[in-house]
């Protein structure tokens, strides 16, 4: 997901969660299946509903929660339940601080049990109902990070993943998409249509969506046996096929590298998501304005469609682990560059990913993994995304380009559909790189900062004495790659073992004048020189 700054302000949105309350319900109970019947038209932003969800319970209870954001008083948007049923039987229920609490009647751990929600109101958010650019209106899904709740009842955290069925009920001259694949497109009046889509993977909440609106389709065949179309306003037809047109090469490169592509089709979508791209499982949406005509939102396309491997299909366990989503994205759109547009434009990415992370740190030092944020907009940072990043280039260079493929192919195959921790990648990537990684993944993913490094150097005798410092409070160990520049202008590269706070080191040299030292001239290392 790429997101822009001067969004989130102008929005002043948030995203709190209590940590406790999706600890005790992930204890309690595990969402198997939602299907939402959602009907929705042009004389008013009130959308009638009914989700079926379909639960196993992990222990006797006589109630439980589904998180569904209720009318409120100013605003008189949210939603309102009706009714709900227990398998066929009417059940009580109540609606308070934005929680459905739901009566049980006699469940059994690990049986099923079906819950029908009848409900109504106006979505105050995650379902945008509004006019695109063109004035045309328009209705999208845009659940991140756990906005769903404001238009479906659900568990609303990436923990709790399940697979999704909507049939939605429109006027016949929109079209739909949503996750899945389409089963039905019925004619059931003269002025509505019936679609009906069906996922058969598991899904967080956050990536669950659907989109209603006047749509210009274009199937550009398949690749790897998945079909991949697009859907942008029929305004900007052409310039839209074109632009999206790239994502099947895209695709194609994730697929060999990675691993099978986890779901049935995909569809990049031209959208009112307040974020340039969201990566929603299967049909991705961008901004309006990502469509210019001369793709210029290459390494954006390439971002969300690794996001169906990271993300989607294996998905973090909790919000903290984010950049297992964001990192891994961010990186293998570098290495997507690397492949199509060459070494310089990839080392420039890297170069610029770092200036950010630097300048992050000068405002906030914290950890990629910090369990401390509690509004969730704010894991939008470049610790989630270039820190992430960098952590993956930098394991790279520690365990080799070979393991590091391997690593990242084992992994998501084995979490495939499944959630799982940092913890969880780090023991992928020490089986199969058989190195202990404990000290890599404390110091950059666990700590806050980076190096700091002074240094001083003479040069005689054909010797270098160097010394390598760090000015941070907490020292890191790394291979820092120097390059010495001769006098007669020729260099060489030189590796040393950085593992203390001040470190002195003698590198033999070529019987000539050092005329200058080079710091990490390949661009492997996140650090940056002091200026003091």
């Amino acid at each position: 997901m790429r997101f822009f700054l001067t969004t989130l302000l102008l929005l002043g949105f948030s995203a709190i969660v209590s940590a406790q309350s999706y600890t005790q319900r992930f204890n309690t109970l595990d969402i198997q299946h939602y299907k939402l019947s959602i009907e929705v038209n042009d004389t008013t932003n009130i959308i009638n509903a009914t989700a079926v969800v379909s639960i196993k319970f992990k222990k006797i209870v006589n109630d439980f929660e589904l998180d569904l954001i209720a009318i409120d008083s100013i605003t008189k948007m949210g939603m309102k339940v009706d009714t709900v049923y227990q398998n066929k039987i009417l059940t009580d229920f109540s609606q308070t601080e934005n929680k459905l609490r739901i009566k049980t009647k006699h469940v059994f751990p690990k049986l099923p049990y079906t819950y029908t929600i009848k409900y109504s109101g106006i979505p105050k958010d995650g379902l945008i109902i509004s006019e695109n650019l063109y004035g045309d209106r328009t209705f999208f899904g845009d659940n991140w990070p756990n906005r769903a709740q404001n238009w479906f009842p659900c568990v609303d955290h990436p923990s709790d993943k399940a697979t999704v069925e909507y049939i939605i009920k429109a006027p016949n001259y929109y079209q739909v998409i949503a996750n899945g694949f389409e089963i039905e497109e019925t004619n059931i009046s003269n002025k509505y249509k019936q679609y009906h889509y069906q996922t058969t993977a598991p899904l967080p909440t956050k990536v669950m969506v659907i989109g209603i609106a006047k749509f210009a389709v274009q199937n550009i065949g398949e690749t790897h046996n998945i079909p991949v179309s697009s859907w942008v306003y029929p305004q900007t037809k052409d310039k839209g096929f074109y632009d999206y047109a790239i994502a099947k090469d895209i695709l194609s490169f994730f697929i060999e590298n990675i691993g099978d592509y986890p779901f049935l089709k995909l569809a990049n979508v031209q959208s009112k998501t307040r974020f340039g791209g969201m990566e929603n499982a299967g049909n991705i949406f961008y901004f309006e304005k990502s469509i210019t005509g001369a793709q210029d939102h290459k390494d954006l396309i390439a971002h969300e469609i690794a996001h169906q491997w990271f993300g989607n299909s294996v998905t973090e366990i909790d919000w903290k682990h984010i950049w297992l989503s964001e990192g891994f994205a961010t990186y293998l759109t570098d290495l997507y560059i690397l492949n199509s547009d060459g070494e310089e434009a990839f080392l420039q990415r890297l170069k610029d990913e770092r200036t950010k992370v630097l300048n992050f740190s000068k405002q906030e030092l914290t950890p990629v993994v910090n369990p401390h944020i509690k509004d969730l907009m704010n894991l939008l940072n470049p610790n989630s995304y270039q820190k992430g990043a960098w952590c993956l280039h930098m394991l790279k260079n520690e365990i080799g380009t070979d393991n590091f493929w391997k690593g990242i192919k084992t992994f998501y195959k084995f979490y495939k559909f499944q959630n799982a921790s940092t913890d969880d990648f780090k023991q992928v990537m020490e089986q199969v790189s058989g190195k202990n990684l404990d000290i890599f993944f404390s110091q950059w993913l666990y700590k806050p900062g980076h190096p700091i490094l002074k240094s001083t150097w003479i040069h005689g005798a054909s010797k270098l004495r160097i010394i390598i410092e760090q000015s941070q409070k907490v020292a890191f160990q790394f291979p820092l790659d120097l390059e010495i520049v001769y006098s007669n202008g020729s260099s060489e590269i030189k590796t040393i073992n950085v593992t203390s706070q001040k470190d002195p080191f003698v590198i033999p040299t070529k019987d000539l004048d050092v005329k200058e030292i080079k710091y990490d001239p390949n661009t492997n290392l996140l650090f940056e020189m002091a200026t003091k």
